[in-house]
């Protein structure tokens, strides 16, 4: 009985309109949240300008970007992926729950990137994956964000299936994805990655280096969230 009530209260909050969707108070008009709970996201308010992990206030890098420079020059992850950004993510994500992924496209218009550059670009997923996935999480929400800002989208391809990241550190995060994107026609000068989650900015560096080697001149990233590594 405990875990039908779980997924009620939570289909309920994921769910209905004209009610937040963290706490089923009123929501703001036009909006999926109640001013209480915008104010109580985890927002990410002092992060690294090239990777978005939180650093020092005053601090405009990370030691991990000082050191080891990305391929791509900002991102911007307005949230963290903590406590109600991860379990809409999770929604979104496992559930394809348009209601979470309408939600996640809201937040990320609240806190944009200074520029959307020339066109957005969703992380490509190989053929195996998006059939056992069931859609790409990465391409909706670039999609969405498409329509709502006029900014055209470009497309790569992912020509390497590696084993999942979900438990791989850092540097083998990075060995894993090396070589995995292409793309297949000159990518426009100014590109913008969109992706829900950045973790270590490994998916990132390798779509941003393989859209550099192409003929791109620069790469950003704009996602949802940043997960908090700190010195990890």
């Amino acid at each position: 009985m405990h875990q039908w009530v779980y997924f009620i209260n939570r289909w309920l909050k994921r769910g209905l309109p004209g009610y937040c969707s963290f706490c089923l108070a009123q929501a703001l008009a036009g909006r999926g949240w109640c001013a209480t709970c915008l104010c109580e996201l985890p927002w990410n308010l002092h992060a690294c300008r090239q990777c978005a992990d939180p650093v020092a206030h005053g601090a405009s890098l990370c030691a991990h970007c000082l050191i080891e420079p990305p391929a791509f020059s900002t991102t911007q992850a307005g949230l963290l992926y903590q406590g109600p950004i991860k379990q809409l993510v999770h929604d979104f994500k496992f559930y394809a729950s348009p209601r979470a992924g309408t939600l996640l496209a809201e937040l990320m218009l609240l806190t944009p990137p200074v520029t959307q550059g020339d066109a957005l670009l969703s992380v490509p997923m190989t053929t195996r994956h998006a059939r056992t996935r069931g859609f790409n999480q990465s391409h909706w929400l670039a999609e969405q964000l498409s329509r709502q800002l006029g900014v055209p989208m470009v497309t790569a391809k992912r020509v390497k299936d590696s084993p999942s990241q979900r438990t791989l550190n850092r540097r083998q995060r990075a060995t894993n994805l090396a070589g995995a994107f292409v793309f297949e026609s000159l990518p426009p000068a100014h590109i913008t990655i969109i992706d829900e989650v950045v973790t270590t900015g490994s998916t990132g560096h390798a779509l941003a280096t393989a859209a550099l080697k192409a003929g791109a001149q620069r790469v950003d990233i704009w996602a949802v969230a940043r997960t908090p590594l700190g010195t990890s």
